[in-house]
């Protein structure tokens, strides 16, 4: 039986497009981004919102293992220090204005993988990237359209990747010693009928769900790993876009939203961060091992 549960909205409408939440035992609390504002959002336990600008575009971060962070920048990559300041701008990958980095996320290994996109979406324009431990990042898989979701399997040797028009959860088995031609036997293992939504941001539970946010949607799916149905979180708003587990425990679902898409998208709590216990606990997660 389908298990069904409501987040609750835990800021106010903070973010124009909310984007990659990621908690660290290093940080305030949960942290998260207003992508296209460029600007880094925490929320420490005083229950205020937080906000640092870190670059034109925040696409991703994730935490550093000697401290600090990795942050996907709109052409590239740069470290930072653990307040959000500049260290190093490793310089950008492409030079075509119209495309920007999206999702990603850490392999146990320590390397950083991030996606593209076009910012008028156009077919196959992007390209998911390996940063390696060197600070070199290097194309791992070209030719997709929303590069998303991007998560491993609690014993890491699969990693789950939306690519959002496709509709479809792929896996891939994952060769860590292989680096960005690592990824490989890629299959579908969730597919999101349209009426649900477009598969956005991914998480997956020390049990193995996989935790996909639902774009147009609504809603936050947990799936098994067969691909089966397990529960659906349910929001106040349609622009679902990213989910992790968080707090000390690891215990609480946190979910970012939009206030971007069809007419009425932007209301209220549209934009807000939202959370939910759902019984489970997720994954510690993956940092960079990359040093500047």
């Amino acid at each position: 039986m389908t298990r069904n549960l409501r987040a609750a909205p835990v800021t106010g409408p903070a973010a124009t497009h909310g984007e990659g939440p990621v908690w660290h035992p290093s940080f305030a609390g949960v942290r998260w981004v207003d992508m296209l504002a460029g600007d880094m959002l925490e929320l420490p336990p005083d229950g205020t919102t937080v906000r640092r600008h870190v670059a034109d575009v925040a696409a991703a971060f994730r935490p550093r293992r000697d401290g600090g962070l990795v942050l996907a920048t709109e052409r590239g990559f740069a470290l930072l220090d653990v307040d959000g300041h500049l260290q190093r701008d490793l310089g950008p990958l492409w030079q075509d204005p119209d495309v920007r980095m999206n999702d990603g996320g850490c392999d146990p290994s320590g390397a950083f993988w991030c996606g593209s996109m076009a910012y008028d979406e156009r077919p196959g324009a992007g390209t998911l990237y390996r940063l390696g431990t060197d600070l070199v990042a290097r194309p791992a898989l070209r030719g997709v359209t929303i590069s998303n979701g991007f998560a491993f399997c609690p014993d890491g040797t699969r990693v789950y990747y939306v690519d959002t028009p496709t509709g479809r959860v792929d896996v891939f088995d994952h060769d860590s010693a292989a680096g960005a031609d690592g990824l490989h036997r890629r299959r579908p293992v969730i597919e999101i009928p349209p009426s649900a939504g477009a598969p956005d941001g991914i998480t997956v539970d020390q049990d193995g769900g996989i935790w996909v946010a639902l774009w147009g949607g609504g809603a936050v799916r947990r799936y098994r790993p067969d691909g089966m149905l397990d529960a659906v979180v349910e929001l106040p708003v349609s622009q679902v876009t990213a989910c992790t587990f968080g707090g000390p425990d690891l215990g609480t679902l946190y979910v970012t939203t939009s206030m971007q898409g069809p007419a009425g998208a932007d209301r209220p709590p549209a934009g807000a961060l939202f959370a939910v216990r759902p019984g489970t606990r997720g994954l510690p997660v993956a940092e960079f091992a990359g040093r500047p």
